[in-house]
């Protein structure tokens, strides 16, 4: 995923369907510099982590 449309998903303040090695999961924030997103897993709030943005798939 680009660092654009990684930042209008978590603008957008809806929920669009992002996964992360096959999970779906949320965006919480985007860091720009590092080009990385912090994100959690639906089925798991409590576990969050920082992936980089090309690991991300918009489904």
């Amino acid at each position: 995923m680009d660092l654009q449309r990684a930042k209008e998903i978590v603008e957008s303040g809806k929920l669009i369907r992002v996964t992360f090695e096959g999970k779906e999961i949320y965006i919480q924030h985007v860091d720009e510099d590092k080009k990385t997103a912090r994100v959690y897993p639906l089925d798991d709030p409590a576990s969050e982590f920082d992936v980089t943005l090309d690991q991300l798939v918009e489904q």
